[in-house]
């Protein structure tokens, strides 16, 4: 029974290898090589984590990130359980990343170690630039850390004590009285 409930949680998440590094320990009778890997974990459904496992074989090293995966797991809140909420920024060392929310149909736009992070947690459109270090793990840690900082409306409400039309009100009612001031003025230049 316990194997069969080991399954099925295994079932629920999917892995992605991101990165592999070969490491060599020079010893008396030559060298001893060993490998660290990234890997990245996620229901698709709104949950991600990151592991990095380290053996002297691949597999081995993928199964220890995998299980240090599934314990570092996050919760991110998406829009329509495609996209962000809102555009955020992340950093980690000197990896930087920015995130933005895309309109359907986008895609993931985001390079190597980014796009993983983003697949596994389920997003279908966002538009992602990554400055500074090109190292993977870097990456990695940089945009899981700019999208824990990622809120819905319905946490904001919460926090400030307000309902979620309210917040979600204000977005809206600004982008019409934005749309109410041009219009006056395309009628303007229509008469002259």
């Amino acid at each position: 029974m316990a194997r069969r409930d080991r399954d099925e949680e295994q079932s629920e998440f999917q892995d992605r290898l991101v990165h592999i590094n070969r490491v060599a320990k020079v010893v008396k009778g030559g060298r001893r090589f060993g490998f660290a890997a990234l890997v990245v974990v996620g229901d698709q459904k709104g949950r991600v984590g990151y592991g990095k496992g380290k053996a002297r074989e691949v597999p081995e090293a993928i199964r220890k990130a995998t299980e240090q995966a599934k314990t570092k797991m996050i919760r991110v809140p998406l829009r329509e359980g495609r996209t962000l909420h809102h555009d955020t920024k992340g950093r980690w060392g000197a990896g930087k990343v920015v995130m933005r929310s895309a309109p359907e149909g986008t895609g993931i736009i985001a390079g190597g170690p980014m796009r993983a992070v983003f697949e596994m947690l389920g997003i279908r459109d966002v538009v992602a630039k990554s400055t500074g270090s090109q190292n993977p793990y870097n990456m990695v840690r940089a945009t899981i850390e700019g999208l824990q900082s990622e809120s819905s409306p319905r946490q904001v409400a919460a926090r400030r004590g307000l309902k979620v039309a309210d917040i979600l009100g204000r977005r809206q009612d600004s982008s019409t009285q934005a749309a109410d001031a041009a219009a006056p003025e395309a009628e303007e230049t229509a008469d002259a």
